[in-house]
C-alpha cells in the first residue's frame, strides 16, 4: 500500500508511503488518500485526522514521472470538476492529490518532516493546521516546470499568509525553510526534526478533549463558505490547460534528471 493509516484514541494518521519517490503523489495514491479521508469523516469514533509521511519525507508533490510519460492521463479525466458543482461537503469529489477538494466537519493536521513541495505544499496548506520539524522545507516548486497549482493552493495560501506573501512564493517558487514558514503563519508549529508527528498528536489530543459540536461549528464558520471554496477551485482548475501547453514537457524534463533536490538552475 502506498499510503498507510493507524487508529487509536479518536486520531487517524494517514501516511504517505511512498519514500524511494519523496513520498510524491501517483494517482494511485491520491485514489487511497481521498478514500481515507471520506472514510475519517464518515467515522464516528475518529475526531482529529493527521496527515503526515514516512521516511522523513511528506510529500515531494505530483509524481512527475508518471506526468511526464503521460501515465497520470486517466486519473486527470476523472477528476475533473463537474458541471455544477456547488458544495464540496455534501457532493465530495477528489483532486488531482487526492484529498484536495474536500471541505471536512472534522479538523486535520499536518505533520511535516523533509519537503512539503508542489502538490505537497498544496497538500499543507489543505489541512487545517501545520507542524513543521526543523530540516523540512516548503515551496512552490513545481514551478521550474510550467506545473500549475491545481490542487487549492492559489486559493487557500493567501488565505493563510496574505496576498502579498503568497504572490512572492507563487510566482518565484522559492524554498521556505520551517522557520520562515512560522513567520509568514504557513506553519502553526515549529519542532525538533523527527518530532512533527509526537507534536501533531499532543496538538489534536488537546483537540479531542474539547466539546465537539461547538469547535466544529466555529471552525465551519472561520472558513470559506461551501459555494465560494467551490467557486475558487473552479477558477484554478481553468489553469490545468496551461499543463498541456508547458507542464508536461517539464515533468518530462524533470523525469530525465533536471532540476533534482529543489535545484532552479539546471531546468
Amino acid at each position: 500500500m502506498t499510503i498507510t493509516i493507524d487508529k487509536r484514541d479518536g486520531i487517524t494518521v494517514i501516511a504517505i508511503n511512498r519514500p524511494e519517490a519523496r513520498n510524491a503523489v501517483n494517482p494511485e495514491t491520491a485514489r487511497l488518500l481521498y478514500r481515507a479521508f471520506l472514510d475519517f469523516e464518515a467515522e464516528g469514533s475518529q475526531q482529529v485526522a493527521i496527515l503526515t509521511g514516512t521516511d522523513g519525507y511528506f510529500c515531494a508533490g505530483f509524481d512527475l514521472k508518471a506526468a511526464g510519460a503521460g501515465n497520470a492521463a486517466e486519473w486527470m479525466a476523472e477528476v475533473q470538476i463537474p458541471e455544477g458543482w456547488n458544495d464540496p461537503m455534501t457532493r465530495p469529489i477528489p483532486g488531482p492529490m487526492g484529498p484536495s477538494r474536500l471541505m471536512l466537519s472534522k479538523p486535520v493536521i499536518a505533520a511535516i518532516e523533509g519537503p512539503a513541495v508542489a502538490g505537497g505544499m498544496e497538500l499543507a496548506a489543505w489541512c487545517d493546521m501545520r507542524v513543521m520539524a526543523q530540516g523540512a522545507v516548503t515551496g512552490v516548486f513545481c514551478r521550474r516546470w510550467g506545473v500549475p497549482l491545481i490542487d487549492g493552493g492559489t486559493v487557500r495560501l493567501p488565505r493563510i499568509i496574505g496576498q502579498g506573501r503568497a504572490n512572492d512564493l507563487i510566482l518565484t517558487g522559492r524554498e521556505v525553510d520551517a522557520d520562515e514558514a512560522l513567520a509568514l503563519g504557513f506553519a502553526n508549529r515549529v519542532c525538533p526534526q523527527g518530532d512533527a508527528l509526537n507534536i501533531a498528536q499532543e496538538i489534536a489530543a488537546d483537540l479531542i478533549r474539547f466539546p465537539q459540536a461547538c469547535m466544529r461549528a466555529d471552525h465551519l464558520s472561520a472558513r470559506m463558505t461551501p459555494a465560494d471554496l467551490t467557486d475558487a477551485l473552479q477558477r484554478e482548475w481553468q489553469s490545468f490547460a496551461a499543463f498541456a501547453a508547458e507542464g508536461q514537457a517539464g515533468a518530462a524534463r524533470f523525469a530525465s534528471g533536471k532540476g533534482r533536490s529543489g535545484d532552479f538552475g539546471d531546468i
